[in-house]
């Protein structure tokens, strides 16, 4: 209970703060990028009211969207693109896109420009598994402004952004299970959590884990991090004094 508890304040607080947070930003002509919690009708009216495109995910939360968009998508011919294959992290990755514009006066939902299907192919080289998977969503983009090419970009940049920070943070301090919620203090840490990050990728060449792990067991390399000890200052200024 207490662990759907802080789901549902999680979702709570998403949904709350991303209008507020946008309306410090200017998004004008931009495009802003969702997972499927987001994918929310008030949300899309909000961004093209603000000359803003959207491109969202779509997932059981919207049931009957998602139901309209695997029908569309139930016979597959050739994509429009593919992307691929890429070697990275121990897996050969191939992307592959669908676009329609046939749903756009049918579905329920503001602005639809295009629906999509993004198939991913993964070959775990190790094991020589492979594992095939399948994501649906919408854009306001017209295939004008963004082909099925910009498309698939415009998704797998969110998710660049998600994997190397949100879960990064999320991976490594257990941040969506921290139970500091009043004043000042969820923004305090969150602010600090992303400052160690942040430091750790611009002094370390070692990952974020393993760094952590290895100041863990050496405190004084935390202090040598942030140039609070003597050989750390005087190595910053022989550094300094080489540069010059």
């Amino acid at each position: 209970m207490l662990a759907r508890a802080d789901d549902t304040l999680k979702q709570t607080n998403e949904i709350g703060m991303v209008i507020p947070l946008l309306d410090t930003l200017p998004i004008a002509a931009k495009t802003i990028t969702a997972d499927a919690l987001l994918t929310q009708r008030k949300l899309a009216v909000y961004l093209l009211k603000r000359d803003a495109h959207y491109v969202f995910t779509v997932k059981d939360n919207q049931p009957n969207l998602l139901a309209d968009l695997r029908l569309a998508f139930a016979s597959l011919g050739a994509p429009q693109f593919e992307q691929g294959p890429e070697c990275a992290h121990g897996r050969i990755e191939t992307r592959r896109i669908w676009t329609t514009t046939a749903l756009n006066d049918y579905l329920d939902f503001p602005g639809v420009g295009q629906a999509f299907c993004i198939e991913r192919q993964v070959i775990d080289k190790r094991t020589g598994q492979t594992s095939l998977e399948r994501v649906y969503g919408i854009t306001s983009h017209a295939p004008e402004s963004a082909n099925a090419e910009r498309v698939l970009s415009l998704n797998r940049h969110h998710w660049c952004i998600e994997n190397s920070c949100h879960w990064i943070i999320d991976w490594n301090f257990d941040e969506d299970r921290s139970t500091i919620r009043t004043g000042f203090g969820p923004e305090n840490l969150t602010r600090l959590r992303r400052f160690a990050v942040g430091l750790i990728k611009a002094v370390s060449s070692d990952s974020v884990a393993a760094t952590l792990r290895r100041l863990q067991r050496r405190p004084r390399l935390v202090l040598d991090y942030l140039r609070m000890t003597e050989n750390s200052t005087r190595r910053q200024a022989s550094q300094r004094g080489l540069s010059d």
